[in-house]
């Protein structure tokens, strides 16, 4: 199986055996492009590129040939949008990255008009400029080009699964599975389909859109041009559902975190939505064909999840390295931090992208919190890591909130994970036992058994098999100690909310957002 992981700082490509045992594996960078400050893009012809490359080179590593493999499996960095020419196959500009905050005042016009409980009910998202549909938006009136395409039926609009797919197929197939569909703010979450009301809102034609579709199926077929043979496509999905389905976490209740650039906390709460009343995101999880999903008796069978987004995890620490000086690679940040035995009164809001689940907030800014004369490196390594851990836990107490049930163990992966000291203080923090995941590259390892499990390679059992823990961190903090640093980061969250608006003309929303935030703190 041939898993290409397209990521939000790296393509990836993985090639796995039978068993599980990575073959072969290739990665290339993906550069971030800042044109103005919030905005965030890639340059789609990199993507394209790294991804054909890292595919190729993986195979040469593992010694295989396109013949030899039954499928492809691609997961993707979910949220970014992007425009081409379905002609040319040429891509309009850059694309548009989930992290990228330019549309945050439409999203504010948008709210003053009464959309965003209409917009929660429909697709379970909130309206944020985080979603694909104001960057769509965005990008249909900002270019002239896009229009002239579109009256000649020539514009081709989607996120990065389609976009690959699209290319890989050159042009043969144009869809986007349900979990990446379901992170547009254009799809119907019970209807699995594109919403004519939503479309209609954001100007963007049902035409130019991609075909929805399952997550394990047989979606399209590789042109030979690429890998030296056709090769059937049968596995899509977005990069955190991927790694929830690689994580195993096939039932209800199962709940992982994917420690990566944010961190992306997904719970599988079955086959019904769940409607979150604590700040968090209702979304699809997959959608299984009949044949493979357990109990369907007829058609397909999707699962759901509530999901919370923190925006900036391990980017913390890549801005300690790259921007502060710091350290000198990412995995000195453990090291350093155990240097002081407490954060010596430090927090840390990472809010350098506003703030996600359960804050919401695109207004919020970075703030560091309780220095004193004595902070020093080791206390701000320490702050950053615990930063990690406490933004996870704001979301999972929204998600016990939301089910009603208490966290028995926290699944963990990506590439964070690798640092010991962070996954005991999250066990501590959490109060329940943290399980690294023993494959380490879970979202193309789920990618790929969406895959297997269409064309016959393994069956659920096998998948189940193949997952499992290399390492569990148990909780050792004390109930007191573990409330009070959560108690004291809130404080330091809601003072960050908002920041970005003090000083701009948007002083009526922060009055609002400030309200907002004295609710929150009564409520508490």
């Amino acid at each position: 199986m041939l898993a290409l992981d397209q990521g939000t700082t790296s393509s990836r490509a993985v090639v796995f055996g039978r068993d599980g045992t990575v073959l072969g594996k290739a990665q290339y960078e993906v550069h971030q492009h800042y044109p103005q400050p919030g905005w965030v893009e890639h340059d789609p012809e990199e993507i394209w590129t790294g991804q054909l490359k890292a595919g190729r080179d993986a195979l040469a590593i593992a010694g295989l040939e396109a013949e030899q493999l039954a499928a492809i499996g691609i997961a993707n960095q979910r949220e970014t949008s992007l425009l081409w020419d379905c002609e040319t196959g040429t891509a309009l500009g850059n694309a548009i990255v989930w992290q990228c905050r330019r549309t945050a005042e439409r999203c504010d016009q948008l709210r003053r008009s009464g959309w965003d409980p209409r917009i929660r009910e429909k697709t379970g998202l909130r309206l944020d400029p985080y979603f694909s549909a104001t960057k769509l938006e965005w990008l249909l009136s900002a270019r002239a080009d896009a229009r002239w395409l579109m009256a000649q039926g020539r514009l081709r609009a989607g996120t990065v699964d389609s976009f690959l797919m699209w290319r890989l197929t050159r042009g043969r197939s144009f869809v986007t599975d349900y979990s990446n569909a379901s992170r547009t703010m254009l799809f119907g979450l019970r209807s699995l389909d594109w919403d004519d009301e939503l479309l209609k809102v954001f100007g963007v034609p049902r035409e130019i859109l991609p075909q929805p579709c399952l997550s394990s199926a047989v979606l399209g077929v590789s042109d030979p041009q690429w890998f030296g043979a056709a090769v059937p496509i049968a596995g899509l999905a977005g990069d955190q559902q991927a790694a929830l389905f690689g994580q195993d976490c096939l039932k209800a209740g199962d709940t992982k975190n994917t420690y990566g650039t944010g961190c992306f906390l997904l719970m599988n709460v079955g086959t019904q939505p769940v409607t979150s009343r604590h700040g968090l995101l209702s979304t699809v999880a997959w959608g299984l064909s009949a044949g493979v999903a357990a109990g369907a008796a007829a058609g397909a069978q999707v699962t759901y999840a509530l999901e919370g987004s923190v925006f900036v995890a391990g980017a913390a620490v890549q801005w300690l390295r790259d921007e502060m000086g710091l350290i000198e690679a990412a995995a000195d940040i453990g090291p350093l931090a155990t240097q002081v035995p407490d954060n010596g009164g430090l927090y840390f809001v990472p809010a350098m992208a506003g703030l996600g689940a359960p804050y919401w907030d695109p207004y919020a800014r970075g703030l560091l919190v309780g220095i004193t004369r004595g902070t020093g490196r080791a206390h701000l390594a320490r702050a950053t890591e615990e930063s990690i851990c406490l933004q996870t836990r704001a979301v999972l107490d929204a998600m016990t909130q939301d089910t009603g049930g208490a966290l028995s163990s926290l699944r963990a992966d990506g590439g964070a994970t690798g640092d010991d000291f962070l996954l005991q203080l999250q066990a501590d923090l959490l109060g329940v036992r943290v399980e690294r995941s023993r494959v380490k590259e879970t979202t193309a390892l789920g990618a790929a058994a969406l895959a297997g499990l269409a064309v016959g390679f393994w069956s659920r059992d096998d998948i189940s098999a193949l997952a499992g823990a290399d390492r569990t961190f148990l909780p050792s903090m004390s109930s007191s100690e573990r409330e009070r640093l959560y108690r004291e980061w809130q404080r330091a969250a809601e003072r960050a909310l908002g920041w970005a608006e003090r000083t701009s003309e948007q002083a009526p929303e922060t009055k609002t957002l400030l309200s907002s935030a004295d609710g929150a703190r009564a409520a508490r």
